[in-house]
């Protein structure tokens, strides 16, 4: 019903802004990931929206990117995450991370969430892997996978899997190594040093 809203940021709140728009300020729920990128008060702004509505309350969530905002949607089609549900985990992670998450079955990173249990987030993943886009970080979409035949495929995957046995999740060991710049010389303790690095960052 209401696309988006662009108007001047006249409050912020713990989880909602407050954006004026001709005369009327409307209140929208949002992440906490939403919070730390706004401007300051009185700048324009323009978040992506999404009218829920009760029997008894109309409350929109808005979002910085049209991205955020459908993987919100796609949130709320798994049963047993409602609005509330699905804006703390994207108060937990961003939508690459949750995308990474779910194409690598990491339940506990979504479980992180507040008030969603490890059931719910493995029934998320579920539900949500095969209609969820993987995000591409800096046009490296080579595999991380071992193909059996790129030695550097093998490399990252040696990587990822001594990570995740450091105790990483898998997601994270993924965006970790993803993050890598790679030389033909590298071996996977060369891919696994760098890692680490970047996992300071994460």
């Amino acid at each position: 019903m209401i696309s988006f809203i662009r108007g001047e940021l006249a409050e912020v709140l713990e989880d909602t802004v407050v954006v004026e728009n001709n005369g009327i300020g409307y209140n929208i729920k949002v992440p906490t990931s939403v919070l730390a990128e706004l401007p300051e008060c009185g700048s324009k702004v323009k978040l992506f929206t999404y009218l829920h509505v009760k029997e008894d309350a109309m409350n929109l969530f808005g979002f910085l990117s049209r991205d955020e905002l459908e993987i919100f949607k796609m949130m709320l089609c798994v049963s047993g995450i409602g609005p509330k549900g699905a804006l703390a985990i994207l108060s937990t992670l961003t939508a690459s991370e949750l995308r990474f998450a779910v194409a690598s079955d990491d339940a506990k990173a979504i479980a992180k969430a507040p008030g969603v249990g490890l059931k719910t987030a493995q029934k998320m993943i579920i539900e949500m892997k095969g209609r969820i886009a993987m995000p591409d970080f800096g046009g490296n979409t080579a595999p991380l996978l071992p193909s059996g035949q790129d030695i550097a495929d093998d490399a990252r995957a040696e990587a990822v899997a001594a990570l995740t046995a450091l105790g990483y999740s898998n997601s994270e060991a993924v965006l970790a190594v993803k993050k890598v710049a790679f030389t033909e010389d590298m071996d996977a303790e060369a891919v696994l040093k760098a890692s680490l690095r970047h996992l300071t960052f994460l």
